[in-house]
């Protein structure tokens, strides 16, 4: 299959399509990642991660492809479908037009869509709270700045991302309610998830004015920031998965969201109808579905004090003594 992916953009379309799906076996479950490669390290790889925990638990087989264009998403879903794939699990936000028009034709197919909500009978939506995990990597940002000013690159300029930067400028300002923020995006089409070069180089733009910290909520492109940071001698927060590693000592930490947890839970509930859950579900920091993530390779840069104050942070978070503002309820960021 890896042979057919990496030369997919030399085949036509179809072909393509069908020679990726023609081994899928009946029940087996499949995923489909969002633009931006499978191996991004970020979001997309967290998905393939997930499968993969799924696989070595099991011992079972899975079908996945990696899409090139937003054409390809409905053929995509049709043609896993038609082949008996289930569950089929979709990561990204842009997949609920194609999503909605093709489960009501395969009912008896269990889909679930990570980061978008369709409202079909037989379709799973997995949403997470990324503005409160953004809330604690805010904090953690602000506390370890210097210099009173750290920074956002974001990828593609769209409301879910405008939902981490928020909860990040929220968090940041809870702890130092004069702290400046610097914020970027690197495009306004899906290219955007796979430009390190110039999150890059607005992250050095940042550092030019005077930022110390950057948060990076970019997908593939975020590579660029935490390259910048590691090069500057700054620091830089990872996203989606564990980025720690990448740049030890350089990377403050990483704004964790499990979307390898969701897809294992969907690839052993969402195939079968008596554990499958169609409708709305909501992962943050009571389910472990977001947080920060802290290991050998930053616990030194995160001290007990620090540590002690975004974990208190977080209970109030969860009991309802503080509230984060999501942006995409109505589109603003009060305050900030």
């Amino acid at each position: 299959m890896n042979k057919f992916v990496k030369h997919f953009g030399a085949l036509a379309t179809g072909v393509a399509m069908t020679a990726l799906l023609a081994g899928a076996a009946l029940a087996d479950p499949a995923i489909i990642y969002d633009l931006g490669g499978k191996f991004d390290k970020s979001f997309n790889e967290a998905a393939y991660n997930g499968a993969e925990a799924w696989k070595a638990e099991t011992g079972g087989a899975y079908v996945d492809l990696e899409l090139q264009n937003d054409a390809q998403r409905e053929q995509a879903l049709r043609r896993f479908a038609s082949q008996g794939a289930n569950p089929i699990v979709m990561a990204g936000f842009s997949w609920g037009t194609a999503l909605g028009t093709v489960a009501a034709e395969f009912p008896d197919t269990n889909f679930v869509v990570i980061d978008a909500v369709v409202d079909q009978p037989n379709v799973q939506s997995i949403i997470f709270d990324e503005h409160t995990g953004s809330f604690l990597v805010g904090a953690i940002a602000a506390l370890k700045s210097t210099t009173g000013t750290v920074g956002f690159v974001g990828g593609m300029d769209v409301p879910i991302i405008h939902k981490f930067y928020c909860g990040y400028a929220q968090g940041a300002k809870a702890v130092k309610p004069d702290i400046k923020l610097i914020e970027n995006y690197t495009g306004t089409t899906p290219a955007a998830w796979n430009d390190p070069v110039t999150a890059g180089e607005l992250t050095k733009a940042q550092f030019d004015a005077g930022a110390d910290v950057v948060f990076a909520a970019a997908g593939g492109s975020g590579l660029g920031v935490l390259q910048a940071a590691a090069d500057a001698g700054k620091f830089a927060i990872g996203v989606d998965s564990n980025q720690n590693y990448l740049h030890p000592g350089s990377v403050l930490t990483s704004m964790l969201k499990r979307v390898d947890v969701a897809v294992t839970t969907a690839f052993k509930e969402a195939g079968d109808d008596a554990t499958f859950k169609p409708g709305i579900t909501v992962l943050g920091l009571a389910e472990s579905g977001v947080g920060y993530a802290l290991d050998d390779n930053n616990k030194a840069l995160i001290d007990d004090a620090t540590k002690a104050t975004v974990d208190d942070l977080s209970a109030k978070i969860q009991s309802g003594a503080i509230t984060v503002h999501d942006y995409t309820t109505d589109s603003t960021c009060p305050g900030i």
